[in-house]
């Protein structure tokens, strides 16, 4: 480890910080009911509903949140099929890209829908321009307006009384579309262009190399697809390579502003929350929580990684960092970015829902994937995806303080709720779809020729390829080892049920809590009150998850990553003179 390479990671937390108070409030704003939009764009907005025969006053109660979520979401993945289906016969195709296969499109359509981004293509050679933009670049913002509308009507059962509505999901997907993705993803538009991000339709081209080989360079509308995907929470890429591909992301620069977007709505949430409760110390004990286990992750991974690869070890390589070479393991890594920002890259992504990269995962060290595996496990709540970062913490906030309350004798309370067993039984639900899919299908997999067939590797880190696809799948993140053929039959529909559930299958048992939340009347606080912002309830929180996650996810971590680590410590004791 270096201290250039701390120092990036002190000006990305500086960054995201910075951006907590001022994006957190602005969101807060934008989720009052009563808020009207600037002249300019009211019109426009209203125009929307009129199209749509929506009510923009009329708020709805969970059930019919929910129908209207799950209505719109599968219009949209039958859309994005269709749109793959036909695209050799749609225009901007340049390159004449013919229909995408039935299991392969159902796979991408809902991976996109779903926010997970999880890609069994190659992209520049599977998708045309139209299904690039108007397929995954819309689904991106969709799918994240979906998962922030659910997070704020989460945070009115908390911060509402006595009501039986929990917001308009129309209007929260409107605004949040309008006010707040494109906006940003306008600046980050122009930024990226500006650092050498192609943004054209004018298709690809060939060139001539240095040695005089012919090549044909893909290009496409990218820069407008990265800054949603990165913002988003959805980590897609235009190119295979994803955020390694120098025209994702051309610069060091480019590559820590990349690294920042993608944490820039999920940590301001948390100001949001505290806004909309009347409390902001609640919504800084959960970004306190948030950021000790991502540092906590992070110096492990980078660590990790600023460490010498052992299977070289034999072969003399000097691996120590120095003016001319990074050192550690540079295997699968950028040069340009090196191992500080790869490391920091896959922390954030994983911490997240977006599963960019700006590096191969799969030739991380045991130790960086068992971290890496970890934050998504964790039902990704360190900071996590838009929305669905805060709203999986309140979930874990949930049931800590259920679990305090019985620790202390009280009835647990929560911002004046009274938690009960049915909120506790709705938390716990949502909290065990995840891990169901994460266990259940790679046992399957692991087991069965069409699953094994998908292997590069054997042993532990197959065991770990595996493992991790679903992983991603189950927790809407979407990033790979880059070591399993998923295009196939077998992944692509077993994953696309993995992403189909590990996003529905949670979003209605969270729409459920906010109802009966909503419904209650406020407990004034007593001297036997567990207080809720202080260290002690963060450690207790922090405490929940790691305990939830390591009871639930350990047996599988050791048969993997845990296991590679310990074979690999052991060829190298045996290799020793």
């Amino acid at each position: 480890m270096t201290w250039q390479g701390w120092a990036q990671i002190a000006v990305f937390a500086a960054l995201v910080t910075a951006a907590v108070r001022p994006l957190g409030a602005y969101i807060a704003v934008i989720a009052d009911i009563e808020w009207q939009a600037p002249r300019l764009f009211r019109g426009f907005e209203r125009a929307l509903y009129r199209l749509a025969g929506v009510d923009p006053t009329q708020e709805q109660g969970w059930v019919r949140y929910a129908v209207s979520l799950l209505y719109f979401h599968f219009c949209g993945i039958a859309l994005l099929y269709g749109l793959q289906r036909a695209q050799g016969v749609l225009p901007f195709n340049p390159q004449q890209m013919g229909a995408v296969a039935p299991d392969l499109a159902l796979n991408t359509a809902v991976s996109f829908a779903t926010n997970t981004s999880w890609q069994s293509y190659t992209g520049e050679t599977t998708l045309s321009d139209l299904s690039q933009m108007a397929g995954l670049t819309v689904q991106s913002f969709l799918s994240a307006a979906t998962g922030i509308a659910v997070a704020l009507a989460l945070v009115r059962g908390f911060a509402r009384r006595t009501s039986q509505t929990i917001g308009n999901f129309w209007v929260d997907l409107t605004r949040i579309t309008l006010y707040v993705l494109l906006p940003i993803c306008i600046v980050a538009t122009v930024f990226l262009a500006w650092q050498g991000v192609p943004q054209t339709l004018g298709g690809y081209v060939d060139a001539t190399t240095i040695e005089g080989a012919h090549q044909v360079l893909a290009r496409g509308p990218v820069a407008s697809q990265e800054a949603i995907k990165l913002l988003s929470g959805d980590g897609g890429g235009f190119f295979n390579a994803n955020s390694a591909h120098p025209f994702e992301n051309p610069t060091p620069l480019s590559g820590l502003v990349e690294i920042a977007l993608i944490f820039l709505i999920g940590a301001p949430l948390t100001y949001t929350f505290g806004r909309m409760v009347g409390d902001q110390r609640q919504g800084w004990a959960i970004f306190a929580a948030m950021a000790v286990l991502f540092f906590a992750g992070l110096t492990i991974v980078y660590a990790s990684e600023a460490n010498s690869n052992p299977a070289f070890a034999p072969l003399a390589v000097d691996q120590a960092a120095g003016p001319a070479q990074a050192g550690g393991n540079m295997e699968g890594k950028e040069v340009r970015f090196g191992v500080a920002q790869s490391a920091l890259f896959a922390n954030v992504s994983t911490a997240s829902s977006d599963g960019a990269v700006n590096s191969m995962h799969d030739s991380f060290a045991p130790l960086s994937e068992l971290v890496l595996m970890a934050n998504m496990m964790l039902d990704e709540v360190i900071v996590g995806g838009p929305g669905s970062g805060l709203f999986g913490m309140l979930l874990f906030v949930i049931l800590a303080v259920f679990v305090a309350g019985l620790m202390i004798g009280r009835t647990p309370e929560y911002l004046g709720n009274k938690i009960g067993g049915d909120e506790v039984k709705m938390a716990m639900l949502a909290l065990l779809v995840v891990p169901l899919f994460i266990l259940a299908m790679p046992a399957i997999a692991s087991v069965l020729p069409a699953g094994l067939a998908g292997l590069n590797n054997a042993g532990p880190h197959g065991f770990s390829e595996i493992l991790y696809a679903y992983t991603s799948g189950a927790a809407t993140n979407g990033s790979a080892f880059a070591g399993l053929n998923a295009d196939s039959p077998f992944y692509n529909l077993t994953l696309a049920a993995a992403m189909f559930a590990g996003r529905f299958m949670v979003i209605v048992p969270v729409l459920c809590v906010a109802s009966m939340l909503v419904a209650k009347g406020r407990v004034p606080p007593a001297r036997g009150t567990l207080p809720t912002h202080g260290p002690l309830f963060i450690s207790v929180l922090i405490g929940t998850v790691l305990i939830v996650g390591g009871l639930t996810f350990f047996p599988a971590l050791a048969l993997g990553p845990i296991a590679e680590h310990f074979t690999m410590l052991k060829g190298v004791l045996y290799a020793s003179p």
